[in-house]
């Protein structure tokens, strides 16, 4: 059969995933590793009123933009608009909170996991519970509220992710990936679903100051390759106002970033673990035992098939250092060379190649957010330099690069310290885009070989696609199974292995780092 056939016949998985910057499309074939076609929609969150959210009109217009751009990609590609899938898959940002009415209203404007309002919520509720409750979590978005008597609390009738209330607007169905669930509540491995004995503490805690009880609030958890409806004549609307799409397309469970990234990179296994660029960045490692004691650091999130996992997640990603990619795409159109802002990035990385191991003294803060685990409320992003040090555009773009990979590597260190092993770690994002760069410098910021596969590149919504596919085969294999013997089995890989002098280097890097955080504080309350 062609791809064309397969189109046609609705042999294919869709893949939506909503990310902080861009809804990315992508449909696969029979054989996962065959991308049919793809589209996209740009976009970025606002913030209103202190908070960092995206108005849901915006939600709407782009999937059906993003949809629509893959329906035109693959008419161009293969001379056929699909009108049917063999499967469904939506993902989005972790965490955060829609509150939903009875008459399924929005109660207030979405909240993003970029915000940081939540501390005294996070503190009480990881006091209560035992384990860390990070600040972006839909637990502590919900019990800040109910400590600041929100006025939207009692009307309560539904809680959710972006993932889980797109889905639900699809199929009518209030339910979660438990690795998406697994940022809203703490879950039980064992059972795959909410804590029950962490359920009834807070319960408690609360006693009449909610509607309904937590469970009752919260969508219902399902593991990779659970059935989570089907497409409805609304849904099918809603994703394509031209009628075209059919109806009756049954939909895997809707999924997080994090999810999506594990499957992106097969980090599903113990002792494996994946890095994912981007806006934020985080590492996600499978963990083999429990850890000893409470990290801030670390939150306690699961795979798609609900594995525990531990979870370094940084508010701040690669922006800044493509906000400076875009001055120097100025300054080439400026000096009558313009260049596109791929070639820029490109050049201004390998540039970072010829700098110093330590990035030649310089320092580079990239928090646009608050950044818990570096004890920041808010951001200022920084650039800073002492007299001796190198200030070359080598050391710069190092420098920036590394400051990327700066918290990650905080983070990194209490996993080090609690004895956790990693055999692997894949990464992804636009970032490793350009061979054996950003790649070479987070080996020597983790210590450990990264590896990078043309998979990958695809990104989230090639992982959920993926998972949409699964459900066609999670009764004969299970996750991990499936992934190693049909998805990755003939996949091509490129692993780096840490050179010693970019781990010396990073670290001499990281030691000045974590004392310059003091010049971010201090940035923090003076501008």
């Amino acid at each position: 059969m062609t791809a064309r056939d397969d189109i046609a016949a609705g042999r294919t998985s869709l893949g939506i995933e909503l990310g902080s910057t861009r809804i990315k499309a992508c449909l696969i074939g029979p054989n996962a590793t065959d991308v049919l076609a793809t589209g996209s929609f740009a976009w970025e969150n606002r913030l209103e009123s202190g908070l960092w959210t995206y108005a849901l009109d915006e939600v709407w217009q782009g999937l059906q933009a993003a949809f629509a751009d893959l329906l035109a990609d693959a008419e161009r590609r293969h001379g056929v608009r699909p009108d049917t899938f063999g499967a469904i898959g939506i993902s989005s940002m972790m965490h955060g909170y829609l509150a939903i009415d009875a008459a399924g209203d929005l109660l207030v404007p979405f909240r993003t996991w970029r915000n940081t309002n939540t501390g005294v919520a996070a503190a009480e509720l990881t006091g209560l519970l035992g384990v860390n409750i990070p600040l972006r979590w839909s637990i502590a978005h919900l019990h800040q509220a109910v400590i600041d008597d929100e006025p939207h609390v009692p009307q309560l009738d539904f809680v959710t992710t972006l993932a889980g209330y797109v889905h639900w607007r699809l199929t009518g169905q209030k339910v979660l990936g438990v690795g998406d669930a697994s940022g809203m509540f703490p879950i039980d491995s064992a059972t795959c679903d909410y804590d029950a004995g962490m359920l009834d503490a807070y319960s408690i805690l609360t006693a009449d100051r909610l509607p309904a009880p937590l469970a009752e609030l919260f969508p219902r958890v399902l593991p990779a390759g659970a059935a989570a409806g089907t497409l409805t004549a609304e849904g099918a609307a809603l994703l394509d106002p031209t009628g075209a799409l059919l109806p009756g397309i049954p939909l895997c469970p809707p999924e997080g970033d994090a999810g999506t990234g594990m499957i992106a990179t097969n980090s599903v296994a113990p002792r494996t673990g994946n890095v994912s660029a981007g806006t934020s960045i985080f590492a996600m490692v499978v963990l083999e035992r429990p850890l000893t004691t409470v990290h801030h650091e670390l939150d306690l999130v699961t795979t798609p098939a609900g594995d525990a996992v531990a979870m370094v997640h940084c508010n701040n990603g690669a922006s800044e250092l493509a906000a400076w990619a875009g001055l120097f795409t100025r300054f080439s159109a400026a000096a009558g060379q313009p260049l596109d802002d791929d070639a820029v990035f490109d050049a201004l990385l390998r540039e970072a190649l010829d700098g110093e191991a330590d990035a030649g003294g310089l320092l580079a803060y990239n928090h646009l957010a608050g950044e818990p685990i570096a004890g920041l409320d808010e951001g200022r992003p920084l650039f800073v330099r002492t007299p001796d040090s190198d200030f070359s555009l080598a050391n710069f773009m190092r420098a920036q690069v590394y400051g990327v990979f700066g918290t990650l590597a905080l983070g990194m260190q209490v996993l080090e310290a609690e004895g956790v092993g990693l055999d692997r770690m894949f990464a992804h994002g636009g970032m490793f885009r350009t061979a054996g760069v950003a790649q070479r410098f987070l080996a020597g910021a983790l210590g450990a070989p990264v590896a990078v596969g043309e998979l990958a590149s695809e990104g989230g919504a090639w992982g959920i696609a993926v998972l949409a596919s699964y459900l066609a085969h999670a009764d004969s294999a299970d996750l991990g199974s499936y992934l190693d013997g049909q998805v990755f089995a003939a996949a091509s890989l490129s692993t780096v292995a840490p050179e010693p002098a970019d781990v010396a280097g990073f670290a001499t890097y990281l030691t000045r780092y974590r004392a310059g955080l003091a010049i971010e504080s201090a940035a923090i309350d003076s501008l």
